[in-house]
């Protein structure tokens, strides 16, 4: 199977964990659109969409979905979102589609996270893909000073603005062995909005897309 049957194959799967009646957490990347394909189908069984981009946003309400603000939901059930990698305890790194930010926040928001993917993007180790990190413009130096001195080599992405105003480092040459410790390091120095590590945030079910089917991780 194809790279984009798999992430299809994951995406008609994912709609199994869907609350009835609920708000669904949606993330952003091209397995997500997938799933947004395949949530339409049941659009009328739930009750809306928290979206973590504005891409998510858009095609969501060109389905005829409903979208609300994440300020008017108090939680939601579950999150459904990709993930750049992601290891076998659930952590995971995401933001190659620099939404890093608003995904967490959703994730936040939700009871379960449920990760969809390839299986390509399952690691015994995170590092291999490179290590997004959205910071405030001015701090971009800063930043990438402290992340060479862990060992990365950072870059600041061209052409790339998020959603929130900000500019992302990708960090290349990092081996993350306690995803926990190295979130919080980065999260708290000056300048950083996020680092694409999601390890307070980490996945409960893994959906990973094989040549042999769905197969499902638990966390």
């Amino acid at each position: 199977m194809t790279q984009d049957e798999l992430k299809a194959l994951v995406g008609r799967a994912a709609v199994e964990h869907v609350v009835p009646g609920a708000v669904v957490g949606v993330g952003t990347g091209s397995t997500v659109n997938c799933f947004i394909d395949e949530l339409a189908k049941i659009k009328d069984r739930i009750a809306g969409a928290v979206s973590s981009s504005q891409k998510s946003t858009e095609r969501l309400q060109a389905h005829g979905i409903a979208v609300l603000d994440a300020n008017q939901v108090d939680s939601l059930p579950v999150y459904i979102d990709g993930a750049d990698e992601i290891d076998h305890g659930g952590h995971m790194i995401k933001g190659g589609g620099a939404a890093l930010t608003r995904e967490k926040i959703v994730a936040d928001m939700a009871e379960r996270f449920v990760c969809i993917a390839d299986a390509s993007k399952l690691v015994q180790t995170l590092g291999r893909f490179p290590l997004p990190v959205e910071v405030i413009p001015m701090a971009s130096g800063l930043v990438s000073r402290r992340l060479r001195a862990l060992g990365g080599q950072p870059r600041v992405r061209e052409g790339v603005v998020t959603d929130n105003g900000n500019v992302i480092l990708d960090v290349t040459g990092l081996e993350i062995r306690d995803p926990a410790a190295m979130e919080s390091d980065i999260n708290n120095w000056p300048g950083v909005v996020t680092v694409g590590i999601f390890a307070r945030n980490r996945a409960k079910v893994c959906l990973l897309g094989t040549p042999e089917g769905v197969r499902r991780l638990d966390f």
